[in-house]
């Protein structure tokens, strides 16, 4: 992979910038000839958003139902056959998914995830979740920083500084397994503990979520002390422990000796052996107190590592299962008329008809001249909305718009199009 792709990669594809400040950055470069040319396009832009805002609540009628039949908080007043709830479960998935691509929003891998954990540095601790217990867990993010974050080592005495990727917005999907296909005992009661109806969809958004934190979100997460955290908890346990043994390893046998006598098994207990059963007895209940004291040690420190895993994710969690499908339509709602804004502007204010590839290069280096923003463009699902709105032209690789005027009839009569008997019902 060349240096070129794999920048492009990483890059995002979210336009963190409101309508607003685009709309009038543009409008601010003077591209665009005299007072009325600027009105028109600001009216294009309000059809644009206004047709947009129009689809995309059928979006959100889509996805409301689809997700009743999968909502835990609430119990469907109809059982549904096996066949309708597939049908339900995958147009929910397509539904979602396509939302969340419409919002930048990029799906992560199970190994991804786990890559990124394995470069954590602020917790020396294991990560187990039971994926198997769930039918599909799946992890979109969207937006990037880094942080520096500061970790201690050697018991404190030395801090450095470490540099990590946090995640802007984080949504995660868990699908329940239906009834039918539950087949462990354990798992049932677990669903019944938690209150988790079978076959429902939990669906999660979180905010500021670092990459070596994204298996913590996964449901049900087990912590698993590391191996320095055995090592300095097991040695000791040893240490003490080992001494104990060897002195009650002579004296074992007297022990069992004098307990037979008391039931009834032995004819008689010499004074001495008496007090070699007692002082057995007395390091039996040593042994006993050190292992406990050591058990209460590593649950301690196993509570503290959950403790601190949950409250990362609890105060980063901001909305759940249907309250997040206003904030993501909205956002997808937000990203595709900035798209579309600077798409149709750049092609409108060209003095030759660029390419694909020159659009895309001419748009990523205003954005970041004017705002600091360094993002990969979805030039061509831009082009592909244009195009079905009968307002792109092709000649070969080479693109044009209609002109404002001819723009602006032609959103009037898509916008006309919504409402007559001919149209598609919305949802």
């Amino acid at each position: 992979m060349t240096e070129l792709s794999s920048r492009a990669r990483d890059r995002d594809h979210v336009i963190a910038v409101r309508k607003t400040d685009i709309l009038d950055a543009l409008i601010e470069r003077g591209r665009l000839a005299g007072t009325a040319e600027r009105d028109k396009y600001r009216r294009l832009c309000r059809h644009l958003a206004a047709i947009f805002h129009y689809e995309y609540f059928g979006e959100l009628e889509r996805l409301r139902d689809d997700y009743y039949y999968f909502n835990p908080e609430i119990d469907p007043h109809a059982r549904f056959d096996a066949a309708t709830l597939e049908r339900a479960y995958a147009d929910l998935v397509a539904s979602l998914t396509r939302v969340l691509k419409d919002a930048n929003f990029v799906e992560m891998s199970h190994a991804e995830i786990e890559a990124a954990h394995r470069e954590r540095l602020v917790m020396r601790v294991e990560i187990k979740a039971p994926l198997d217990d769930y039918r599909e867990v799946r992890i979109f993010r969207r937006g990037h920083h880094i942080e520096t974050l500061e970790t201690s080592d050697w018991f404190g005495l030395r801090r450095r500084a470490s540099k990590v990727t946090v995640y802007d917005d984080v949504v995660l999907f868990v699908a329940v397994k239906p009834e039918q296909d539950i087949a462990s005992q354990r798992e049932r009661k677990h669903l019944k503990r938690r209150e988790i109806r079978p076959g429902s969809v939990l669906i999660k958004y979180f905010r500021n979520i670092a990459g070596i934190d994204l298996n913590a979100l996964f449901p049900d997460v087990r912590v698993v002390m590391s191996l320095w955290d055995k090592l300095v908890l097991g040695g000791p346990a040893l240490a003490g422990g080992i001494p104990i043994l060897l002195k009650l390893a002579s004296t074992i046998t007297v022990l069992f000796l004098v307990i037979g006598f008391y039931l009834g098994l032995t004819d008689a207990v010499k004074d001495e052996e008496m007090r070699i059963a007692l002082a057995a007895l007395s390091g039996l209940v040593a042994l006993g107190g050190f292992a406990m004291r050591q058990w209460l040690r590593y649950q301690r420190q196993s509570l503290k590592y959950q403790k601190d895993l949950s409250d990362n994710v609890y105060f980063r969690n901001v909305n759940n299962n249907a309250g997040i499908f206003d904030y993501i339509i909205g956002a997808a709602e937000d990203q595709e008329c900035k798209e579309v804004f600077l798409a149709y502007y750049f092609l409108c204010a060209a003095t030759n008809a660029p390419t694909q590839a020159e659009l895309e290069d001419t748009i990523e280096g205003w954005l970041k001249q004017a705002f600091g923003v360094d993002l990969d463009f979805k030039v061509d699902e831009a082009l592909g909305r244009l195009d079905r709105m009968r307002l792109l032209t092709r000649q070969g690789e080479r693109l044009t718009v209609l002109p404002l005027d001819a723009a602006l009839e032609q959103l009037d009569a898509e916008w006309a199009g919504f409402f007559s008997d001919k149209a598609p019902a919305v949802g």
